[in-house]
């Protein structure tokens, strides 16, 4: 089924659920390689609340190993599939740099939303898949790509540095057509722990450009590395942040954990209107 039109109110705060149909995604309770997964996985972001089905193909964790266009595409088409089938209107998005599978994806399925890491840097015919299909596009911050952006975190002022690049990438894509943008900071991407807070906290900035903010910070190194613990053991430090950047504005949270996530979604409302 083929969906027309992605009926997403940007301006409400709302959760984003990973489903990563990867084998080696950083969170191990995020891969979901085969049909039954990807199925169970949608079913319960859909009860728990979840606004939106960010699905990826390829793994952008540091040091991830390269995919094939085909097989990412074998990975998505397998995904947004299993959305389809199971909730039809509810909005997919696509974790992709790569404009073929973001243009087999909308042949296939209709509109999604495209969540490009590269912000267009990597594969820049992808901008012009958005515009062409008037499509949502989420333009993401990040140097290199990512095997080498970790070795790629010289900043003077990394908020500073961060606002001016959207300011300028968003101009950008609005001349080539881009009418929805939503911008991510890219946590975690080209970015030390130090600067990751150091960018949460400053990320007021970024929302005062006027576009959405989509923020991941789900079970993070910025979060398992300076606890000396794991993926797998910062849900906790993962629902601490996800308030402090609701708070900071931003309006979309992707996450691992739709539950915990549209919980604290639901609490920051209410705190909002006390």
């Amino acid at each position: 089924m083929k969906q027309q039109e992605i009926n997403l109110d940007f301006s409400r705060r709302q959760v984003m659920t990973i489903v990563n149909v990867t084998p080696d995604s950083f969170f191990a309770g995020s891969r979901t390689p085969d049909w039954l997964d990807v199925e169970r996985r949608v079913r319960e972001a859909v009860e728990a609340g979840a606004s939106v089905i960010d699905v990826g193909g390829y793994s952008s964790r540091p040091g991830a190993d390269e995919v094939s266009p085909e097989e990412e595409w074998r990975r998505v088409d397998l995904g947004v599939g299993a959305v389809r089938s199971l909730s039809p209107d509810l909005p997919v998005s696509i974790d992709t740099f790569r404009s073929s599978v973001a243009a087999r994806t909308i042949h296939k399925y209709g509109k999604v939303i495209i969540n490009d890491i590269s912000a267009g840097e990597l594969d820049p015919l992808i901008v012009d898949v958005a515009a062409e299909h008037d499509v949502p596009y989420v333009a993401m911050h990040m140097k290199g790509d990512p095997r080498t952006m970790q070795s790629m975190t010289d900043y003077r002022d990394i908020v500073a540095e961060v606002v001016d690049y959207f300011r300028e990438r968003t101009a950008q894509l609005r001349e080539r057509g881009v009418r929805r943008i939503v911008v991510d900071p890219g946590f975690g991407f080209a970015k030390t722990l130090e600067q990751n807070y150091e960018l949460l906290r400053g990320l007021h900035r970024l929302a005062e450009l006027g576009y959405p903010v989509l923020a991941g910070v789900s079970r993070k190194s910025m979060i398992y590395k300076l606890l000396g613990t794991t993926p797998a053991e910062a849900l906790n430090g993962t629902t601490a942040l996800h308030w402090e950047c609701l708070r900071q504005g931003a309006v979309i949270l992707r996450a691992h954990d739709t539950r915990e996530a549209v919980e604290v979604v639901r609490m920051f409302d209410q705190f909002m209107q006390a």
